[in-house]
């Protein structure tokens, strides 16, 4: 057996298929994980220790390989099958993975024409290891990541190479598949579309990619599919029976090893609401509560009726409204017949729940910034990629109050039948390990709850991106007005490609119209054009292409130098609003000057930018007031704004994972009371 397996206690017993017994630790154990991996871990780190250890297998590799390029293919692949048994018997000792790693770097160049840098080799030793490894954007992940897959799958363990977006799934599988390939290794990739025995086929594969919610939602179908049976107490009996002949099949083929791409967009963005498995029922009366709700709500007023929480996206009724509430539900109930009653206000609780519903639809939900609608279908967007999410919906009728608002037809309302956190899925995992761009303003937070280890792994050429500092004007109007003027000087006059970063659907239609207006040729790759992403980001690093995109140019796309491009400066990224965390604008101004390419990145941002007015608007109104004649913010009062807005979110944002995850535990421990799996 391979020797990095967990003791047997460690495992989880009467599942369908292999996978970690998570279990909630005592409160003492979570105080010394925050006090490791806040403190003792960081430091640990900074000794330089692991970066020794894996510039030594980098050694080793590159000794390995002296010899590679005069074997036969044939030769290669008795050579890499005979290193198996090496694997099992082991574990992921740097012998036979520098073996491995030597004759996967050798294979990827004869079918693929590239070959691992040692900063690559690096990368994959962190991953094989189970740490999260922080590579800067454009330093070839999606690459480094066939080293440990190809070893890991020769062990005998089911990989998932796990991304953000099917889209991404799919051309990482297409790309990489020609490296498994040659060793023997089956690679597909799960998608949308694919139906369940076409998933099955796909997980049986030795290396499988998925996007992150595709695979938690075929762990949820399969505890589902296994109805009351997914409990440990009913698997066990029927186990002893014998009765696992009749049980319904399961998709996956067990939790193994997990490469996640883009870690804390997973680990960290995504993991602010639960994953939840749902069946759609009718709606019901509830088109007819829901435009009653919208009508009563369009009434009332901010502040005399009701307190609105922007940063954490919440109504709250003060003691006004309620009574307004109260009178209109017992005017109706004494004035309407029973049945009308019933299918408009069945009552002041209900009615109060409507109409918080409605508030929340009508002020803190906006079109082309929250949600878009695509073919009369509310699609919700993906605020830390600006992708859209097919088939996501609010819950607690919160979706068809939007529906209904927007005027397209309802849909019914979703009944849960399964429910999970990305913090506990993950942390199911054998063996966990991730890469992202950005990787260590999180680092505590991901030690703690994934029990992982941020290393930031070197770069393989100096970055020679140059920084040209921060523009905050006073609105929206001056800022694209000197978006666009950076544009003209740069694209124009100067032939660099830009790249224009926003925030939402809406910011990028509107930079859109100014370009337009001044004859300046431009592209906008939103959650509207996502279908066209590739040949959009294919082309963005042309002579004088401009292109404006939401933040999904910032996660997982490559965007090439065009002919003389380098010599003229390279890709210039403009961000044109701060996001709600660091690390997302790390990731767009990572765009430019990938492997040591020239380039250079600046902000221009307003006063009344969205996430400074909800999230500081006292110190917006008191920098207004300050800087009023001179028509621009001093750096110092961007800063603190930056710091105000971003760390108000951040710490909101972490304290909703924390909260869901509590939830998500005190569910699981009473559907584990009651018989019932997640």
């Amino acid at each position: 057996m391979l020797a990095l397996q967990l003791a047997a206690t460690d495992l989880a017993t009467g599942r369908p298929y292999v996978e970690r017994d998570e279990r909630e630790a005592l409160w003492h154990d979570r105080a010394a994980l925050r006090l490791w991996h806040g403190m003792v871990a960081p430091l640990r780190d900074r000794s330089g220790q692991p970066l020794r250890v894996a510039r030594q297998l980098c050694r080793r590799v590159n000794a390995a390989g002296a010899g590679l390029a005069a074997l036969s293919d044939d030769e290669l692949r008795q050579r890499f099958r005979s290193q198996g048994a090496a694997l099992r018997r082991h574990g992921f000792v740097q012998a036979p993975v520098a073996q491995c790693f030597a004759l996967v770097r050798e294979a990827a160049g004869r079918v693929l024409g590239q070959r691992h840098y040692d900063s690559q080799l690096i990368a994959g030793w962190w991953l094989l290891g189970g740490r999260l490894a922080e590579m800067a954007t454009g330093e070839g992940k999606t690459f480094a990541a066939t080293l440990p897959a190809c070893t890991a799958a020769l062990a005998g363990l089911a990989v998932h190479v796990i991304t953000v977006n099917d889209y991404l799934a799919a051309r990482d599988a297409q790309a990489m598949d020609p490296v498994y390939a040659f060793f023997g290794l089956r690679c597909r990739a799960i998608v949308h579309d694919m139906s369940r025995p076409e998933r099955r086929l796909a997980y049986t594969s030795d290396v499988c990619y998925a996007s992150n919610k595709e695979l938690a939602f075929d762990y949820l179908r399969d505890r589902a599919a296994l109805g009351d049976r997914a409990s440990a107490m009913h698997l066990a009996v029927d186990s002893l029976r014998g009765d696992r002949a009749g049980a319904p099949p399961v998709v996956l083929r067990g939790l193994c090893f997990a490469i996640v791409d883009e870690a804390d967009s997973v680990f960290i963005d995504e993991a602010r609401t639960p994953l939840i498995l749902s069946r759609t029922v009718e709606a019901g009366a509830l088109a007819q509560q829901a435009q009653a709700a919208l009508s009563i709500a369009a009434d009332l007023r901010v502040g005399e009726h009701f307190e609105l929480d922007a940063a954490r996206r919440r109504v709250r009724l003060n003691d006004t409204g309620e009574a307004v509430l109260d009178a209109l539900a017992e005017s109706i109930d004494t004035a309407g017949s029973a049945e009308t009653a019933a299918a408009t206000t069945p009552g002041a609780r209900l009615l109060r729940e409507n109409v918080q519903r409605a508030l929340a639809a009508l002020w803190l939900y906006v079109r082309d910034e929250h949600y878009v609608l695509i073919d009369a279908k509310v699609q919700i967007v993906d605020a830390s990629t600006g992708r859209v999410m097919p088939d996501h919906a609010w819950e607690h009728g919160l979706h068809q109050m939007i529906e209904c608002k927007e005027g397209v037809p309802m849909t019914g309302q979703r009944e849960t039948l399964a429910r999970i956190t990305y913090q506990r899925l993950f942390r199911r995992y054998l063996r966990l390990a991730g890469m992202t761009g950005t990787g260590t303003e999180v680092a505590a937070e991901i030690g703690r709850t994934y029990g992982l280890a941020v290393a930031r792994v070197p770069l393989n050429r100096p970055s020679q991106r140059r920084d040209m500092g921060v523009r905050c004007v006073i609105d929206g109007i001056a800022k694209w007005r000197a978006v666009a003027d950076a544009v003209e000087a740069i694209a124009v006059h100067q032939g660099r490609p830009v790249l224009i970063g926003t925030r939402t659907v809406k910011a990028s239609e509107q930079i859109s119209a100014v370009l337009s207006a001044r004859g300046i040729a431009h592209v906008v790759l939103n959650a509207k054009q996502d279908h066209d992403e590739a040949a959009l980001v294919a082309q963005a690093g042309a002579p004088g292409r401009v292109t404006v995109a939401t933040n999904m140019a910032g996660r997982g796309t490559d965007i090439l130098l065009g002919e003389g491009v380098a010599e003229r400066g390279g890709l210039h990224v403009i961000l044109t609003e701060y996001n709600e965390s660091r690390r997302i604008d790390r990731q767009l101004m990572g765009r430019s000057a990938r492997q040591g390419d020239p380039g250079s990145a600046e902000v221009i941002a307003a006063l009344d930018d969205e996430i400074f007015t909800s999230q500081a608007p006292r110190c917006v109104a008191w920098l207004r007031a300050l800087v009023a004649d001179q028509g621009q913010v001093p750096g110092w009062g961007v800063a603190l704004l930056r710091r105000l807005a971003q760390g108000r979110i951040e710490q909101s944002t972490r304290e909703s994972r924390d909260n869901n995850l509590r939830h998500d535990r005190r569910l699981a421990q009473v559907l584990s009371f009651s018989g019932r799996g997640e």
